[in-house]
C-alpha cells in the first residue's frame, strides 16, 4: 500500500512560552521559518515521514502552549508520547530555569522510557545570548538529557533533533525499554496517541 509506515510514534514539544515551539515545529515540517507567529492557544498538530535505516516512520508531532493557564489542557497530551522535545530561549534564562519542571512532567506524565532532547532555540542571536553553551551542558549531564542549541529562524540543527529523537525511539523499542501498551496495530487512530512498529 502506497504511502504505508512501519511506525507511527507521537512526539510532544513543551516548554515555555515564545521559546520558539511553533516555529521550530514549522522550520522541520516546512523547512522555512514563519514569518508571522502567534502564542499557541492549547495545542497545534503536524506529522512528517521519515526514513530511517531500513523503517519508514511517521511522527505526529504535538505543539503545546507554554502559558500555565493552558498547562492543565496540555497535559492530557503528553499520555502516550514516544518522544519530547523541551524548548528553553538562550537569551531568556528564566525558560532555562523552567527546564527542569517541564523534564518532570515529561516524565511523570508520558510513557515510561520516553526519549527527551533539551533544546536552546534562537541560537543565531548571539549577542543577546544569556544563556551559555557550558551552563547548558552540565545541566544535560545533571539530568541525563542530551542538549543541543538550536535556530528556527537558521534551521540550525533542527532536523537532527527530530532524526535522533526518532532513532532514540527505535533503540528503545528493540531493546524493550519502551511501555507495551504502546505498542499497538498501525492501523488505530492516530489521534489517541503511540508509537507503533
Amino acid at each position: 500500500m502506497a504511502g504505508e509506515v512501519d511506525c507511527l510514534v507521537k512526539f510532544i514539544i513543551i516548554g515555555d512560552s515564545g521559546t520558539g515551539k511553533t516555529c521550530l515545529l514549522r522550520q522541520f515540517l516546512d523547512g522555512k521559518f514563519p514569518r508571522t507567529s502567534t502564542h499557541t492557544l492549547g495545542v497545534e498538530f503536524g506529522c512528517k515521514k521519515l526514513t530511517i535505516g531500513e523503517k519508514k516512520v511517521k511522527i505526529q508531532i504535538w505543539d503545546t502552549a507554554g502559558q500555565e493557564r493552558f498547562r492543565s489542557v496540555t497535559r492530557s497530551y503528553y499520555r502516550g508520547s514516544a518522544a519530547a522535545v523541551v524548548v528553553y530561549d538562550v537569551t531568556r534564562p528564566e525558560t532555562f530555569s523552567h527546564v527542569k519542571d517541564w523534564l518532570a512532567d515529561a516524565r511523570g506524565l508520558a510513557s515510561p522510557g520516553i526519549a527527551i532532547a533539551v533544546v536552546g532555540n534562537k541560537a543565531d542571536l548571539k549577542t543577546e545570548r544569556s544563556v551559555t553553551r557550558e551552563e547548558a551542558e552540565v545541566f544535560g549531564k545533571e539530568h541525563h538529557v542530551p542538549v543541543t542549541e538550536t535556530s528556527a529562524l537558521t534551521g540550525q540543527n533542527v532536523e537532527s533533533v527530530f532524526t535522533t529523537l526518532v532513532e532514540t525511539v527505535l533503540q528503545q523499542i528493540s531493546v524493550g525499554a519502551l511501555n507495551g501498551t504502546l505498542l499497538r496495530p498501525k492501523t488505530e487512530q492516530a489521534s489517541r496517541g503511540y508509537c507503533s512498529c
